[in-house]
């Protein structure tokens, strides 16, 4: 009985863990400080139409979707640190290219090379809050890093848009420049321990891509495509049922939700509730959405925002534990960039898609066809993704 009380007393929020923590919270408020802005900013300052807004901007996932790999072959070949620190730097020094920017295409050059630093720098830093968490208290601390990105995105969206409005698009871009920086000087003030050299192993698909997640990363494609109907047209749809504003409420309830579950999911993970959490979670998504779908009044708009955060936050971060249990301690970093790489395609596949839909028939359809997808999610998962994880994780 005395060595579960050992491993309970191993220390999570360390210095190391903390630093990582608030540079990984900076960093992802620049990010949302710009993401509502830039299509208005396109729009203003440089009169693009709306199929070329949407070109400009869907080149920075493109960008991402590259780069995913090789990030996480790079997080577990190269120095972590030094890998995050680079990245880290040019990431933030996009922020200043627009300030300097006087073309569109300058301005889509910069969304390109911000979405190769992005992947690498979200790869890395999830990477190294890994190495300096206790592994006993991994699932909690997963839990406690993505709450950090969830903040950024309750508060940056609407901070960015305040002074976009209020003041000018360049402080925007200024604000965002300063949060990188002070994330940068946290990010260097973190210490890791050096790893045990890496064998020279023959360039291989494997260390690119998790190939062992490959059977949970097609499963989790398809329900990540319900999360790119979310963010991207939350507010379309809301006009559809006469909401013509405040859809920022939605995101900070659902905001809420996600923080709420993300701070107490961790234990049940890193007591072996894994397969478990993701069911609770993607059900609770999918009952949420199709209530929200279905009422079509303001009071289920706002009121399902949180349950939907919930749920997220319940299921994210169990899944992405599953996908480093798949994984050799040498394979984090390519565990992180399959799983990052999984959501970025399904939140593609769904905006890409969600588009074409909405225009032929409406949002109200387009959700639909995500829930739908969702609910085969659910049902893989639970045939064909819980049997093999129990087969082929690590203990």
């Amino acid at each position: 009985m005395e060595e579960p009380q050992l491993i309970q007393k191993e220390k999570l929020l360390t210095k190391n863990f903390l630093f990582v923590c608030i540079a990984n919270f900076c960093m992802f408020f620049a990010f949302y400080m710009i993401l509502p802005a830039m299509p208005v900013y396109l729009l203003l300052e440089f009169n693009a139409s709306k199929s070329l807004i949407g070109l400009i901007l869907s080149s920075y996932t493109i960008a991402t979707l590259i780069i995913r790999p090789f990030s996480g072959f790079f997080a577990d070949t190269l120095p972590r640190k030094p890998l995050y620190m680079l990245a880290f730097f040019l990431f933030v020094g996009n922020f200043a290219g627009y300030l300097f920017a006087t073309s569109l295409l300058l301005i889509t050059i910069i969304r390109i090379t911000h979405g190769l630093t992005y992947g690498v720098v979200t790869t890395a830093s999830s990477t190294l809050a890994i190495d300096v968490m206790p592994s006993s208290r991994r699932g909690e601390g997963i839990g406690y890093f993505g709450a950090t990105s969830t903040m950024a995105m309750a508060l940056g969206p609407m901070v960015g848009l305040f002074f976009a409005e209020s003041h000018s698009f360049n402080i925007v871009f200024g604000i965002s420049i300063a949060f990188g920086i002070i994330g940068l000087i946290l990010a260097s003030f973190i210490k890791v321990g050096k790893r045990p050299p890496i064998s020279k192993a023959p360039i291989s698909l494997d260390r690119f891509l998790l190939l062992k997640a490959t059977t949970p990363a097609i499963v989790l494609i398809l329900f990540a495509f319900l999360y790119g109907h979310l963010i991207t047209y939350i507010a379309l749809f809301g006009k559809e049922v006469g909401i013509n504003s405040g859809t920022g409420l939605f995101f900070t309830l659902y905001s809420i939700g996600l923080i709420a579950s993300r701070f107490n999911s961790g234990k049940f993970i890193d007591k072996g509730y894994i397969t478990q959490l993701i069911l609770i979670g993607n059900a609770m998504i999918v009952v949420s959405f199709t209530i929200f779908v279905l009422a079509d009044n303001v009071y289920l708009f706002y009121g399902i925002a949180a349950f939907i955060g919930l749920g997220f936050g319940i299921s994210s971060p169990a899944y992405q534990t599953l996908f480093l249990n798949l994984a050799e301690n040498n394979q984090r970093g390519t565990a992180n960039s399959t799983y990052l790489m999984s959501w970025d395609i399904g939140t593609g596949l769904g905006v890409l898609i969600g588009g074409y839909v909405a225009e032929w028939s409406s949002y109200h359809t387009a959700y639909g066809i995500a829930i739908i997808l969702a609910i085969m999610s659910i049902v893989l998962f639970w045939k064909v993704s819980i049997p093999y994880f129990n087969k082929h994780r690590l203990k």
